[in-house]
Order: structure tokens, then C-alpha cells, then sequence
């Protein structure tokens, strides 16, 4: 554990801003692609979801992203909208929706696989510390959780 003098709650020593500020400058790096694909960030990871998962409940979309279906809806509607998923009804269970990536959203996906380079790029021109970096935080997240329970 660190000394938990006062140089420890300067912003820059924080942990939570430092990931907050990388978070913000990796999702503004993605904004020209996005807009040239007119999707927001959470659009764009809920299409890696699908592009992965073709059809899911909204229920495991939202485990995936983390997201609770009240910000999940009106994203879906959205994406819905512009003919990238659709959304209806299990027919064994009228309660759950499933959603479902149409052809025009998995034609999305060869456009990102294309720009990605470029992408990760301004990250970092190391791809073995962007996959480092990733790993690390997933432990993070792990631990995270496991506090919560």
C-alpha cells in the first residue's frame, strides 16, 4: 500500500483519473471512424459484441457490456433504427428480448477490421504493450468484482 500522505490524493497520483484520462483519449482516437460510420463508442462495443455473438438476450448484451438495460434500450432502439440489429420476442419467453445483428451491421465489421491499425496505432505503436495493458486491466476489473460480492 502506498504512503497515504497528501501527495497521495494530488490528481495526478490517482489511479482512477489516470484510467479515466486514458479512457477519454482511446474512445476520442476511435471518433473519426465512428462518425464516419455514424455510431456512438457504446454502439460500436454493443456491434463487437454481436459481431462475436450474432443473437443474444439483452440480458447477456448487457452482462457483456456491463450495462444495465435501462441504457441498454434506447442504445438498441438506435441501432435498430439504423438497421443494424433487430429485436424481438423468444418465442419460448415473450419477457425475453433477443437481439439479433443484421446483414448491414456485419458488414460493418470488415470496415473496423481495416482501420484498426490505425487505430491502435495512436495508442501505442507497440502492440505487445497494448495487449499487456489490456490484460492488466481485465485482472483489474476481476478484482473489482470480487470486492463487490
Amino acid at each position: 500500500m502506498p504512503d497515504l500522505s497528501d501527495d497521495f490524493l494530488l490528481l495526478n497520483n490517482q489511479f482512477c483519473f489516470t484510467l479515466y484520462a486514458a479512457s477519454r483519449k482511446v474512445i476520442q482516437s476511435y471518433a473519426p471512424l465512428l462518425n464516419e460510420l455514424d455510431l456512438t463508442y457504446t454502439q460500436y462495443i454493443t456491434l463487437l459484441v454481436l459481431w462475436e455473438h450474432p443473437v443474444l438476450p439483452v440480458k447477456d448484451l448487457g452482462d457483456f457490456l456491463m450495462l444495465d438495460t435501462g441504457t441498454l434500450s434506447p442504445l438498441l432502439k438506435k441501432l435498430e433504427n439504423k438497421g443494424l440489429v433487430t429485436r424481438t420476442r423468444s418465442r419460448s419467453d415473450e419477457r425475453i428480448v433477443m437481439i439479433k445483428i443484421t446483414e448491414a451491421g456485419a458488414a460493418l465489421k470488415s470496415t473496423v477490421l481495416n482501420r484498426l491499425p490505425d487505430l491502435l496505432c495512436k495508442a501505442s505503436p507497440d502492440a505487445e504493450e497494448i495487449i499487456d495493458l489490456r490484460n492488466r486491466l481485465q485482472r483489474v476489473i476481476l478484482h473489482m468484482e470480487a470486492c463487490q460480492e
